[in-house]
């Protein structure tokens, strides 16, 4: 069967906030010149007032012409809708399946294909439907074809993958599905079911990973809620082979509600492939957006723990913020937060210039920054230390096995102590 990839030439993408179904805003229109993007802003939501990007793209009337290599020349706020590592690989081999070398698909052409199923409140029309799958979901099966399509036999499977996460970003395969409070039952999350459901995203292991990386991220969740960061609901979704799929309750969406979402990437314009920024401008990129010392305080917080924990894939999109519909924004529930050995065993994110081996004299630049008094970090540093040292108690209930938690609790244990 025939697959449309591609846009007709010409075609202009018209970009609107969902808040929830029949409660779009137009946001506005755009297109592509000579690879380069070309954005116009929809004169009734300048009129609102509105700031999807406040500090790379402000809202203003005209068109405005974008150069950005790094974000495939859109302004960071769009690109952030586009997946990356698990995501493209399944369109980059569609495309290919589909007659389409993926180097001739536009950015438009990606846009249009996480079209209304994204990640935020963003959305993009016209879209490319998705393949639709049956209605319940073995989570199983869907592990089964995620190893398939990294072993490089599951080209029949693409499309169907496609559907339920082809939006994430990060490298291990993802699905975003809807899950019965009451039945545990699992289908797609194309469309919100009503009452009763919860949105989720869910993460399968990577040829990369430990086989309990489930359990692990499990545990993580709860040692840093433990230290007063805020995260996400989180659970360990049973599997009939292995320690089960974890899985957190997405923060983009309450039922048929929907938040806008923006990375520090997105909104900095900061590279997330290789280390670009430092916590102190994500502590100043807090209080300037959010207007409120208390995110500022919750970025340090976040700061201490990815220190102490040993979280060092910290790039620029492991941070996002959340935008209310009132325009208010704030420091979205920490993701993705795990055991981690970063670029050459630094922080992709520097700690007041130091990536190796930052310290609490780093971590309290990193406060002075946020806005916080010297004696108030060190209490928040104290609670975040004392909750990582819990770290055996956490793994052992979250089902961790014996091999990988004394592996990581001798990491921590050093990182500790290094760090004062």
């Amino acid at each position: 069967m025939s697959v449309a990839m591609q846009l007709p030439s010409g075609t202009v993408l018209h970009v609107k906030l969902c808040w929830a179904p029949g409660a779009e805003v137009a946001v506005g229109r755009l297109g592509m010149r000579d690879r380069l993007c070309l954005f116009e802003f929809d004169p009734t939501f300048l009129a609102d007032g509105l700031e999807i990007s406040p500090l790379r793209l402000r809202g203003r009337p005209g068109v405005i012409e974008t150069r950005e290599p790094l974000f495939e020349n859109l302004p960071g706020v769009f690109n952030d809708s586009l997946p990356d590592g698990w995501g493209r690989l399944l369109l980059d081999r569609q495309s290919r399946r589909h007659g389409v070398p993926p180097e001739r698909l536009t950015p438009l052409d990606r846009l249009a294909h996480v079209g209304v199923h994204g990640i935020g409140a963003l959305v993009y029309h016209p879209e490319f439907p998705p393949e639709a799958r049956g209605t319940w979901l073995d989570l199983d099966d869907v592990a089964a074809e995620t190893r398939s399509v990294l072993d490089g036999t599951g080209d029949d499977v693409l499309g169907r993958l496609q559907a339920l996460g082809g939006s994430p970003q990060g490298a291990r395969p993802k699905a975003l599905v809807q899950i019965e409070d009451a039945t545990g039952r699992v289908t797609d999350g194309l469309a919100d079911r009503g009452a009763g459901w919860r949105h989720w995203l869910v993460k399968f292991a990577s040829p990369a990973d430990v086989a309990d990386i489930g359990p692990v991220e499990l545990a993580y969740a709860h040692m840093a809620a433990a230290a007063g960061i805020e995260v996400p609901q989180v659970r360990l979704l049973p599997s009939r082979s292995g320690p089960g799929y974890f899985a957190a309750a997405r923060f983009d969406r309450d039922g048929p509600r929907r938040l806008h979402v923006a990375t520090a990437a997105g909104l900095l314009h900061a590279d997330f492939r290789a280390p670009s920024l430092d916590y102190v401008d994500l502590a100043k990129l807090a209080v300037r957006l959010c207007r409120d010392h208390r995110q500022g305080e919750a970025l340090f917080r976040l700061a201490a723990f990815n220190v102490l924990a040993h979280n060092r894939d910290d790039h620029a999109k492991q941070f996002s913020f959340v935008m209310e519909r009132d325009g208010a924004w704030r420091l979205a529930p920490a993701y993705d937060l795990t055991f981690s050995m970063g670029p050459g065993g630094e922080h992709t994110t520097a700690v007041a210039g130091e990536g190796r081996q930052p310290k609490r004299e780093h971590l309290l630049r990193v406060a002075d920054a946020a806005g916080l008094a010297r004696g108030r970090a060190g209490e928040i540093f104290g609670q975040v230390r004392e909750a990582v040292v819990g770290w055996s108690e956490v793994a052992e209930a979250a089902g961790v096995s014996d091999a990988s938690r004394r592996r990581i609790e001798r990491v921590l244990a050093e990182t500790a102590r290094l760090a004062g």
